[in-house]
């Protein structure tokens, strides 16, 4: 989890984009760090493989403000996609403060999605993290595809939602980027939670800052 430099005063916090190969993980990363100032991130750090990449670099945002005096500092990791590069995920996850998990719209790569959601699931649950109390949302990328699935039913499999227990949880909690939304609301009789989610269209940028910054406020929140 985070961690305080007391010598920079600042609090270090890691962001894991998480999802299926070739779903805009890296893109999203490479949009992100093309953006930020020379002056404000790291060296880009790219662990190669013959399918995939998996991406690291940090970066002091200038807008996020200080906590306790102290400014925060994002380090950005993807995992790689493929299912046999597991090891390489788990470890990346271990520390997570937020996780986004970047879903492939196309309806062909929903298989992938479920399979690659149901994996986080499993592999923050082995590190004893319970995804439903850790900052995460999701981005639902390459929107711009003809072939990209409804929103209904990515959220029907991948965000169906969760219960939940805490009676002080229990009522109505709007989905302050979609208007008309919910994250906690009724179904059948039942109190259910969902991960905030939003479009992006990572080749172009579309989507990418505002889930982002999305994330770190959540984590931001978890910190105060």
């Amino acid at each position: 989890m985070s961690m305080i430099n007391y010598a920079s005063r600042e609090i270090n916090c890691k962001l894991v984009y998480y999802g299926p190969g070739l779903g805009g993980k890296t893109t999203n990363l490479e949009h992100v760090y093309t953006k930020v100032a020379p002056d404000q991130r790291g060296k880009m750090v790219s662990l190669a493989t013959e399918t995939e990449r998996t991406l690291f670099f940090d970066f002091l945002p200038v807008d996020l403000g200080t906590i306790r005096g102290f400014k925060t500092r994002f380090h950005l990791y993807t995992v790689p996609g493929q299912v046999y590069y597991n090891a390489s995920r788990k470890l990346i996850l271990k520390g997570v403060d937020g996780v986004v998990f970047v879903a492939d719209s196309q309806v062909e790569r929903m298989e992938a999605n479920v399979e690659a959601m149901q994996n986080l699931y499993d592999n923050m649950a082995q590190y004893g993290y319970d995804l439903t109390k850790v900052p995460f949302l999701i981005q639902y990328n390459k929107r711009d595809l003809p072939n990209a699935a409804p929103i209904k039913d990515l959220q029907a499999q991948l965000n169906p939602g969760w219960p939940v227990e805490d009676p002080a949880k229990q009522k109505p909690a709007p989905d302050p980027w979609h208007a008309g939304e919910s994250l906690v609301f009724q179904q059948d009789g039942a109190w259910v939670e969902r991960a905030p989610y939003f479009e992006a269209v990572a080749v172009t940028g579309e989507g990418v800052f505002e889930t982002l910054k999305a994330v770190a406020k959540l984590v931001l929140i978890t910190l105060g």
